[in-house]
C-alpha cells in the first residue's frame, strides 16, 4: 500500500466551503427573521461554489472529473457485485455526490428569485414578481427536505464506511491522499483551469446578488 493523492487542494476547499455554506443556509433558514439576510448571503456562496465545481470538474485534475466517476450502469452493477476498482467516489458516492450537487443547484436558483411573504426577498425578485415567486418560494421549501435527506444520507454513508468498512472517508478529504496498492495520482487542472474557476464562481456570485440591477425609481414627492 502507499499514499495516493486524490483530492487536490482547490476541491477539498471546495468540498468544506460548501458543507460550511448549506450549515449556514440551514441555520439561518430555521431561525429566521434578521438571519435572512445572512440565508442570502449563504445562497450566492452556494452559486459561487457550484459554478466552480462545474468548471473544475471538466477541467480539473483527475479525480475532481465528472467524467472519471460519472455512474453508469455498468460501474454501479460492478460496484454492487464487488467487482469495482479505483480511487476517487464510488459509483454509489457519484451518485450523491450527483444528486446533491443538483439539489443545491434547485435550492439556490429558487431562492434567489423567492420570498418568504414577511421582510425578505430573494436578490432577483424583482425580475420574477410575486405571482411567479411564490410559486418559486414553494419549490425552494419543498427541495430544502430534499437537501435535508441527501445532508443526511451522506453523512450516514460515512459514518457506515468508517464503522463497517474500516474506510476513513473523511481523512482524504483532509490530506488529499488515501492508501492504495495500485492509481495514479491526480493530474492536471493547473493554473489557467483554476483562474477561469475562480472567475466564473466570482462572476456567478457578483450575478446572483442582484446588484447589477439597476434600483427603483425614487418614489413621486406627496403632492400637497
Amino acid at each position: 500500500m502507499r499514499q495516493v493523492l486524490v483530492w487536490d487542494l482547490p476541491t477539498r476547499i471546495f468540498h468544506w466551503l460548501l458543507a460550511a455554506a448549506v450549515v449556514g443556509l440551514v441555520l439561518s433558514g430555521q431561525i429566521g427573521g434578521n438571519f435572512m439576510d445572512w440565508h442570502g448571503r449563504f445562497g450566492i456562496a452556494v452559486i459561487g461554489l457550484l459554478a466552480f465545481r462545474l468548471v473544475w470538474g471538466l477541467a480539473g485534475p483527475t479525480y475532481a472529473r465528472f467524467t472519471q466517476f460519472f455512474p453508469t450502469p455498468g460501474k454501479i452493477l460492478a460496484y454492487l457485485r464487488g467487482e469495482w476498482r479505483g480511487l476517487g467516489h464510488n459509483p454509489l458516492g457519484a451518485l450523491s455526490v450527483f444528486g446533491l450537487l443538483a439539489v443545491l443547484a434547485l435550492q439556490a436558483a429558487t431562492g434567489l428569485f423567492a420570498n418568504d411573504d414577511i421582510a425578505f426577498n430573494g436578490p432577483l425578485y424583482s425580475l420574477a414578481g410575486k405571482g411567479l415567486s411564490d410559486r418559486l418560494a414553494g419549490i425552494h421549501k419543498l427541495s430544502a427536505k430534499l437537501v435535508y435527506g441527501l445532508v443526511a444520507l451522506h453523512i450516514g454513508a460515512i459514518v457506515f464506511y468508517a464503522r463497517v468498512k474500516k474506510n476513513n472517508l473523511v481523512r482524504p478529504m483532509l490530506t488529499g491522499r488515501t492508501e492504495a496498492d495500485d492509481g495514479e495520482p491526480a493530474r492536471g487542472g493547473g493554473p489557467l483551469a483554476l483562474a477561469v474557476a475562480l472567475a466564473l464562481a466570482v462572476g456567478a456570485a457578483w450575478a446572483a446578488s442582484g446588484a447589477w440591477i439597476p434600483a427603483p425609481p425614487p418614489a413621486p414627492p406627496p403632492a400637497w
